[in-house]
C-alpha cells in the first residue's frame, strides 16, 4: 500500500471537516480555501479531490458565495480504511493476497503470500477501526499537550 498526495490530502481534508463538524456543528459549511490552509494543500488539487469525495459519499457541497463543503456523515461513521480504499484502491501489498488472483503458478505454495496477507491484515486492523471522530480526539489531545494555539498542519 502506498499513499499518494491525493490520498494524503483527502485524509487531511476530511480531518479538517471532522474538526469543523465536532467543534462548530454539523451545519457549518467550510470554504475550500479554509480547508486548504489547514493542511497546506493546493486549492486546485483539493477541488479535484473533493469531486471524488462527493462521489464517494463522504462530503456534500454547497455552491455560491457562502459555499464550501461539509461531511455527509458523522465522523464516527467514516473510517480511514474506507477513505484510503476509495481514493487509493486495494491495500494489499501484492495482488496475490486478494482472493481472486490467478496470475501466479506458485500461488498455493508461496511462503511469501502468507506474509503479505499478515501485513494486509495488520494494516486493516488499524485503518478499518480508526474513525475520523477518533482522529479529532487525538488532534485535540495533541493540541492540548503541546500547548499550541494554532490550526493543524499535518
Amino acid at each position: 500500500m502506498k499513499i499518494t498526495y491525493k490520498g494524503d490530502y483527502a485524509l487531511k481534508a476530511l480531518l479538517a471537516l471532522s474538526i469543523n463538524y465536532i467543534e462548530e456543528g454539523r451545519d457549518r459549511i467550510m470554504p475550500i480555501q479554509e480547508i486548504a490552509s489547514t493542511g497546506d494543500m493546493p486549492k486546485k488539487f483539493l477541488e479535484q479531490i473533493f469531486l471524488a469525495l462527493i462521489k464517494g459519499g463522504f462530503v456534500v457541497s454547497r455552491r455560491g458565495v457562502n459555499g464550501g463543503f461539509q461531511l455527509a456523515r458523522h465522523p464516527r461513521d467514516i473510517t480511514v480504511g474506507e477513505v484510503i480504499r476509495f481514493i487509493e484502491g486495494p491495500i494489499e501489498p501484492l495482488p496475490c493476497v486478494a482472493g481472486s488472483y490467478k496470475g501466479c503458478k506458485d500461488l498455493a505454495s508461496c511462503i511469501f503470500r502468507g506474509v503479505w496477507k499478515e501485513v494486509k491484515d495488520a494494516i486493516s486492523v488499524v485503518i478499518d477501526t480508526l474513525t475520523f471522530e477518533e482522529l479529532v480526539l487525538r488532534y485535540k489531545s495533541q493540541k492540548l499537550g503541546s500547548g499550541a494555539a494554532c490550526d493543524f498542519v499535518i
